[in-house]
């Protein structure tokens, strides 16, 4: 229990003279004494009650809190039948030391607090001790053969009355207990995904402890079954793979038995991950046959048999795929001495999923390949479809990253990014090799931009988006100044408008009534503005050339 709940509690009469940014404290224990020196006697975490028999002036007061604190307790409780009130050089020692410290009202007998702090530690290590015993071999023999980790999860609720989670390092859900009711909201997921990863990154030891709105989680993490905490020599090899446990519970307070018995919960789960990853072995392996095949030139013919071959397994009861897509990601470290490849595979697999799929295999439909720093998806579309403006439905980039954006930048911390590239879809093997090399192209496109987290999608290799990653930086630098510095320094100087009036007429493909309209101004005021901006930078917005020199300086600014 915690000090603060004894203030919750009228029947003990306490009140808090000291100490209220300590009562987290958690109170394993309960004493009374009037020793001068009780610190033989106490063992840490207790509660200590005291008559104040053992205080002959006020010098006493420093020695004996000092003895207290360096003994462990939680927090001191006088009372006030002796001395009548508290003594204020024994409250001074307390703050001092940052000790809490409460006053007992003389109607209350010790024996009252005593009593109380014993049920409610007994009432939870007993609570504890019996999961240890009992729990623990029943979760044992429900694990993974019988039914995975929602097994596992319902008897932590039903039993222990915890509600938990368990999550992808990208915040997908992966399974609950049926008490936790209704699954985490998917941004919640994701904070408590962006989180750990942060935590993780640090080295901390879990649980990691977070308060989101009104709830507390304590998040676990669960490594692969054959690895311990120090097994891998870089924690950058797993971060972005390793699945988390999520409790909605304060585990500061939890003894160690209750600590053990969830650890032993993680290497449960762990197995089921073990086995997922197991079960990827073969789409790995088909993934990285074609992709050889495709690399070395090898004939359509050799190709397309071996697609005939791992169609059923990726798309299993569907037939042959008539569509496929390229997506390649490559994980970069800052140093350079840590390969990203089997990394980036990892992560593929899980951000290829619908963030909407629930359960540990729901990207049986992916294969993944890896060489070096870089990983290679080759995706089937069962149906493509086509879009109202005639573009083939599929995997779009942009939308690859938006849910798991901020986990993924938590994990890469300050010295990791992520790129990926998308292709188009295509039909047969002989358009596979193009499709290999156009995600390529794409994430070399994503690879120019700022950020930690970046993709690109086959649809800006047809634009100028391709190029402008490309322009030296002096080159940048020099051509925008040139036509937008003379409209920023008229802009600070007069409070004006210049450079958002040029945007959204450039937007707006120059026509006067539709830019007007838009910024809410008469057409005549628009086109002061217009020839304001022509005057400052000797150009001609009616000129197609001035139009793009203009729209591309603004993009790359």
């Amino acid at each position: 229990m915690r000090l603060r709940a004894l203030l919750d509690t009228d029947a003990l009469g306490l009140r808090l003279l000291g100490g209220e940014n300590e009562l987290d404290r958690t109170v394993r224990g309960v004493m009374t004494t009037d020793l001068r020196d009780p610190s033989r006697y106490l063992s840490g975490g207790e509660l200590v009650l005291t008559g104040l028999a053992w205080r002959r002036d006020a010098a006493d007061s420093e020695p004996f809190v000092r003895l207290l604190v360096q003994a462990g307790v939680a927090g001191l409780a006088a009372g006030e039948a002796e001395l009548g009130n508290v003594p204020e050089d024994l409250v001074v020692a307390c703050v001092r030391h940052r000790l809490p410290l409460f006053a007992v009202h003389e109607s209350v007998a010790f024996a009252t607090i005593t009593e109380h702090v014993v049920r409610q530690v007994s009432g939870e290590r007993a609570g504890d001790l019996a999961a240890v015993v009992d729990r623990h071999r029943r979760m044992m023999t429900s694990g993974p053969a019988g039914g995975g980790p929602d097994v596992v999860l319902d008897l932590l609720g039903s039993d222990l009355d915890l509600r938990a989670w368990v999550l992808s390092p990208t915040g997908r859900l992966i399974a609950g207990s049926k008490v936790a009711g209704p699954g985490l909201p998917a941004d919640t997921c994701a904070k408590l995904a962006a989180e750990h990863l942060a935590a993780a990154r640090t080295g901390r030891r879990g649980p990691h402890r977070v308060t989101l709105g009104s709830a507390t989680y304590s998040l676990f993490p669960v490594r692969s079954s054959g690895r311990s905490p120090q097994a891998s020599r870089d924690v950058r090899e797993t971060v972005l793979s390793d699945w988390l446990l999520a409790v909605e519970a304060d585990a500061g307070d939890w003894p160690e038995e209750r600590l053990d018995l969830l650890r032993g919960v993680t290497q449960l789960i762990a197995v089921e991950r073990d086995r997922r990853d197991a079960a990827r072995t073969v789409r790995r392996r088909l993934a990285q046959e074609v992709l050889e095949l495709v690399q070395t030139g090898a004939a359509p013919a050799e190709i397309a048999a071996r697609l005939r071959v791992a169609a059923p397994v990726l798309l299993p009861g569907l037939g042959a795929a008539p569509h496929w897509q390229v997506v390649v990601a490559r994980v970069e470290w800052q140093d350079g001495d840590l390969e990203g490849g089997p990394v980036a595979q990892s992560l593929l697999e899980e951000i290829l999923v619908d963030p909407s799929a629930t359960g540990p295999e729901p990207s049986d439909r992916i294969a993944v390949a890896h060489t070096g720093d870089e990983a290679i998806a080759l995706v089937p579309l069962p149906a493509v479809s086509t879009e109202h403006d005639g573009s083939e439905a599929g995997i779009l980039a942009d939308a690859l990253l938006e849910s798991v954006r901020d986990p993924l930048a938590a994990g890469l911390d300050d010295d990791g990014r992520v790129t990926l590239g998308v292709s188009a879809s295509v039909h047969s093997a002989e358009g596979l090799r193009g499709a290999l090399e156009e995600a390529r192209h794409a994430r070399r496109v994503a690879a120019a931009r700022a950020g930690r987290v970046c993709a690109a999608g086959h649809q800006e290799l047809a634009s100028h988006v391709l190029l402008l990653p490309f322009v030296p930086d002096d080159v940048r630098r020099a051509f925008t100044a040139r036509l937008l510095d003379p409209l920023r320094d008229y802009d600070r100087r007069h409070r004006a408008e210049l450079i958002p009036t040029l945007e959204a007429f450039l937007d707006c493909d120059g026509s006067w009534t539709r830019c007007a309209t838009r910024l809410h101004l008469h057409v005549n005021t628009l086109r002061y503005r217009v020839g304001r901006i022509e005057q400052l930078t000797s150009r001609d917005l009616s000129r197609l050339e001035d139009k793009l020199d203009f729209f591309l300086a603004l993009r790359m600014s």
